[in-house]
């Protein structure tokens, strides 16, 4: 029963870690402006591949490689958003202005 449990938890993680993992990209694709990309890159793709990585953890039991595993997790915690806000500072920094519904109007009346 323990064993069942232990497994199915394994298999949650990675499910909803596939989950987090496809909206990112799906997000990254739709998504009109950096802004909006900046942000669903960093938050669901951070916990898709943190559920992902932690299910890889749990599978691989108490060894060294779940101390490394665990350390990529960590790594991957601080890395994605720091890049996402990277990215938003230097595009508001070079002038790129955030998508608004304002704006989209106003490309269809110039046009």
């Amino acid at each position: 029963m323990g064993e069942t449990l232990y497994e199915l938890a394994i298999v949650v993680l990675i499910v909803f870690g596939l989950f987090f993992t496809f909206v990112s990209a799906m997000g990254v694709l739709r998504l009109p402006d950096i802004y909006s990309r900046a942000h669903t890159a960093s938050q669901t793709d951070t916990l898709g591949a943190g559920l992902a990585l932690a299910a890889v953890a749990l599978a691989l039991g108490w060894q060294q490689a779940t101390v490394y595993t665990v350390l990529l997790l960590f790594f991957v915690f601080i890395t994605n958003p720091t890049a996402a806000h990277a990215i938003a500072r230097s595009a508001a920094e070079s002038g790129i202005e955030p998508w608004t519904k304002d704006s989209e109007s106003e490309e269809g009346e110039s046009k």
